[in-house]
């Protein structure tokens, strides 16, 4: 992809085009920076994911049959419309988090996108082969509050349907291992206020998902799995250094 852009650029070096654009300094400065940060375009991958999605909604209905994910604890959990807030901010806080990484660091960038794409075509082939949705949502939901109607907004527009694991809770998960990951936050001044609510808001979001009942134990606990999973593919998995601890612990207690 980089060599496509690379060509294209040079096309566009030997064309007539440079001395237009060099009398419309707003074009020129949109083009600059439409150049600098080219690599984004690994973002058009996403297009795959929604109209996948689509096709899997339109195809998973309860006339078909899938297999439902209910828990006895799902159960056990309340149902709270005030979390739709966080379940929301969920799309501003995956947003937020590419357009921090694209701007701030190029290698960055490409692992928490491709953590985020390999896990999300993962789950549309989970769903594929295992059809699947929930019987949790409340039979009646009242006009009360604000937020209530947005949760009837929410379940009208989103199915009960393949819903293993919870791309919600991976997403989320992803973008804040990210974070937590990224040396350039770490050095900020408010990197570490940044990376606390990105830690509260990842929880408060996977919570969303199980009081609002969009999703079971079941889906949230798929989410934490394939973010392990998918972990080991972008970042590397961590060695495991038990042994050479104690070897060192030992060592000191020898010198002393």
């Amino acid at each position: 992809m980089e060599r496509f852009w690379e060509n294209l650029y040079r096309k566009y070096r030997n064309s007539k085009w440079p001395g237009i654009v060099e009398k419309h300094p707003k074009l020129h400065r949109l083009l600059s920076l439409f150049y600098r940060y080219r690599y984004a375009n690994v973002l058009w991958i996403g297009i795959i994911y929604p109209i996948w999605f689509a096709s899997l909604e339109s195809r998973v209905t309860v006339s078909t049959g899938y297999h439902i994910m209910h828990t006895y604890l799902d159960d056990r959990i309340p149902f709270c419309e005030i979390f739709i807030v966080p379940y929301f901010l969920w799309f501003i806080y995956i947003f937020a988090g590419l357009v921090y990484f694209m701007f701030v660091n190029k290698e960055d960038f490409y692992k928490v996108s491709l953590f985020l794409f390999i896990g999300m075509i993962a789950s549309l082939i989970i769903c594929e082969i295992y059809p699947n949705g929930t019987d949790l949502r409340p039979a009646y939901l009242s006009d009360k509050n604000i937020f209530l109607l947005m949760v009837k907004s929410l379940y009208r527009v989103d199915t009960p349907t393949n819903v293993f694991p919870s791309i919600h809770a991976y997403n989320s998960l992803c973008m804040h291992i990210a974070l937590m990951k990224s040396k350039d936050l770490r050095r900020a001044k408010y990197g570490r206020a940044v990376r606390r609510f990105s830690g509260f808001l990842c929880i408060f979001i996977c919570i969303a998902t199980l009081v609002l009942k969009q999703h079971s134990v079941l889906d949230v606990g798929g989410a934490l799995l394939l973010s392990f999973i998918t972990y080991g593919f972008v970042y590397g998995y961590p060695s495991f250094t038990l042994g050479e601890y104690w070897e060192e612990k030992s060592r000191n207690r020898e010198r002393v």
